[in-house]
């Protein structure tokens, strides 16, 4: 993921999460709204109730990971936040990406 991708900014994240629709299933809540670029913008919000700063560090890198693997189904001109849910310690990587990539195709539809 490149730099200018993130999304870093404090009011950017709740602009998004304010103001922009979302998506949810058992492990993940999706904010999005358009934005003024060609290309796609991600930021990623861990709970403290997901666990330490290693835990939670661990679980960013992941959701980075799989959103490297599935750009092709991410929206150019849109900012995205991904907020996982507390659950999403117990579940393994392969099942992150499943439920992540299910909850996007829904999107699509």
């Amino acid at each position: 993921m490149k730099k200018y991708e993130i999304i870093k900014k404090n009011t950017d994240f709740n602009d998004i999460i304010n103001t922009g629709a979302y998506l949810k299933n058992k492990y993940y809540y999706i904010y999005y709204k358009d934005n003024d670029y060609k290309f796609s913008k991600f930021g990623f919000a861990v709970s403290k109730k997901c666990g330490n700063a290693v835990e939670r560090n661990k679980i960013k890198r992941q959701l980075r990971c799989i959103v490297d693997n599935y750009k092709d189904l991410f929206l150019n001109g849109v900012s995205y936040v991904l907020i996982p849910k507390r659950f999403i310690k117990d579940v393994s990587y392969q099942e992150m990406e499943e439920n992540l990539v299910s909850l996007l195709k829904k999107e699509e539809n």
